[in-house]
């Protein structure tokens, strides 16, 4: 069940996504609206974001294309929409284990239009 319907902002894409009812994914929640420049490893975008929470029971490497994480090590979100440098095929692969906090619910292929973008945004729908 979603906690929290979001909006993720890059220049002129706004793309609709949810946040999970999660510890870490309400956390989250709290915290918005952020706003960062995201760094892009592969078909990645990440960025640090003021959060601070360990890895809980939605931690995987393993993730889907549309997936929301949070990377602990960097107190990160990370939103995956295509193969990443370490990815094998078409799936993402993270760089290490990310809690599972949400999804991208709109057009995921639409973030490749967007790379280098300059500035990201995350908030409340």
């Amino acid at each position: 069940m979603a906690v929290e319907k979001i909006k993720i902002i890059l220049k002129n894409l706004t793309l609709a996504g949810e946040l999970f009812d999660t510890r870490t994914a309400r956390a989250v929640a709290e915290a918005l609206p952020v706003e960062s420049v995201p760094e892009e490893w592969g078909d990645e975008f990440y960025f640090e974001i003021p959060v601070e929470m360990p890895l809980d029971e939605t931690a995987t490497a393993k993730v889907k294309v549309g997936d929301i994480g949070y990377w602990p090590p960097g107190n990160a979100l990370a939103i995956f929409f295509g193969p990443t440098p370490i990815s094998s095929g078409s799936e993402p692969v993270a760089a290490s284990d990310v809690n599972i906090i949400g999804r991208v619910t709109g057009d995921v292929a639409s973030l490749n239009n967007v790379k280098g973008a300059g500035k990201i945004r995350i908030e409340k729908a």
